[in-house]
């Protein structure tokens, strides 16, 4: 499917009328013009979906179609309608009230002329076509291409319902979409950075399904062996977006914003400012950054990133001692909330105190997680990687095998994301990178 972020679901509906039989008459007798007056139909036409339901893949498949033919009674002339109606509701699906980001926005044409809106959330949940004349057979074509959103639609079943120029129904059969999940729009898919032990960085696309979650690794740049500190700062996508930050040896550190490019993702590096080595681990926390320096103090920055005309994140904040207890923290560029694993590999999960406003920046008191995760010797978030609703995890054993760990949402308020208590194992090999982000 075409990137369009806002513009998700396109779907049309050509009409192709055959020709009227010639008038009836003798051996010698000569087609007539068509009568301007209807001739009332004999019997009662069929509305046939050939192929049977069609199947639309939600994401960035493209458009798939299904073929409506109708025949008419013997004998019909005249003006004919038809309208397909629609369960209700066929839009109760997310941001569908705000048409830039509606996920389904249908376009008609008939007779092979110009395309309209014909939206499905119309007064009476029907789509109306214009009249045309009557013929033996009519065929009406539905082209569907489905934002990911769409699938969960599911089965959608719809009539397409077809009137002379009395009103009179002359036909009417069933029309069946099957809304499945596709392939997620690349600005949906997260990516999962490695940098190898020669300093080059590489990229692996999430695919979307959850059975194969990463694509094939991407080469993005040599060089990245000048940094002791790599850390997300936004979610990047598969469409080249997000931002990093970076810290060098000299303790300088560094943003690259994302390019919108997936070839090329990050535009050139702008300075941050030095002294940053004075911090043990840098993660990331909703768009800014939490450091701990060296006497186990944690320090947050938030940022400031959606405004250009300032510098990218606030005067740091303490919020509190103590964290020298942790040989791993791994925060959130989604949201506000953090895991800490211990040094006997127990694993402790932050929320945050309360949301804006009266927002505490300092983290609610730490729930366990589990213990075990000693077994790791690199853990990472990797955004919605599987498909789920909130961050994934991503935890490396030192055999290089790379293991998954869906995100929950402890208290279903995004208070506290926690990896699930089951894992399952992604890829092999990843031993040979210093850095997994």
């Amino acid at each position: 499917m075409a990137h369009a972020r806002r513009v998700a679901v396109a779907i049309v509906v050509a009409l192709a009328a055959g020709v009227a039989p010639a008038a009836l008459g003798g051996a010698a007798a000569v087609a007539a013009p068509p009568s301007p007056r209807a001739v009332a139909a004999t019997g009662t036409g069929t509305v046939v979906q050939e192929g049977g339901p069609l199947v639309v893949p939600s994401g960035e498949e493209g458009a798939v179609t299904t073929r409506i033919r109708v025949t008419l009674p013997a004998g019909l002339t005249g003006p004919v309608k038809a309208r397909l109606l629609l369960p209700n509701p066929t839009w109760d699906l997310p941001d569908f009230d705000t048409p830039a980001y509606e996920p389904v926005t249908p376009t008609c044409s008939v007779n092979g002329g110009a395309f309209w809106p014909c939206p499905w959330d119309s007064p009476g949940n029907e789509v109306l076509f214009p009249a045309t004349a009557a013929g033996t057979t009519l065929t009406y074509d539905v082209r569907v291409d489905a934002d990911t959103r769409a699938a969960v639609m599911g089965k959608l079943a719809a009539t397409l319902e077809v009137t002379d120029a009395t009103g009179a129904v002359i036909g009417s059969g069933p029309v069946a979409f099957h809304f499945t999940r596709g392939t997620p729009e690349n600005y949906r898919r997260t990516t999962v950075l490695g940098r190898d032990r020669a300093g080059v960085l590489w990229q692996y696309e999430s695919t979307g399904r959850p059975d194969k979650p990463l694509k094939a690794r991407e080469r993005i740049g040599g060089g990245w062996n000048a940094y002791t500190s790599i850390t997300t700062l936004t979610q990047r996508t598969a469409a080249g977006e997000g931002d990093l930050v970076a810290r060098d040896k000299a303790g300088v550190l560094w943003l690259y914003k994302g390019s919108g490019n997936p070839d090329a993702p990050f535009k050139p590096r702008v300075r941050v400012g030095g002294g940053w080595n004075v911090y043990t681990a840098i993660t990331s926390r909703g768009g800014g950054l939490v450091a701990r320096d060296k006497a186990g103090v944690l320090w947050w920055y938030n940022g400031t990133h959606h405004d250009a005309l300032r510098p990218p994140f606030e005067p740091r904040q303490n919020i509190g001692g103590g964290w020298n207890s942790y040989t791993a923290l791994v925060g959130s560029w989604t949201d506000l909330t953090a895991v800490a694993r211990d040094r006997a590999g127990v694993l402790w999960s932050y929320g945050f105190n309360t949301p804006p406003p009266g927002f505490d920046p300092k983290y609610a008191p730490r729930v366990r997680v589990g213990g075990g995760w000693n077994v790791y010797d690199r853990i990472a978030t990797a955004g919605q990687l599987s498909g789920s609703p909130v961050n994934d995890f991503l935890a490396r054993d030192p055999q290089g095998r790379l293991w998954l760990y869906e995100g929950v949402d402890r208290d279903y308020d995004l208070v506290a994301i926690v990896p699930a208590p089951t894992r399952r194992q992604i890829g092999h090999g990843w031993g040979i990178y210093d850095t997994i982000l």
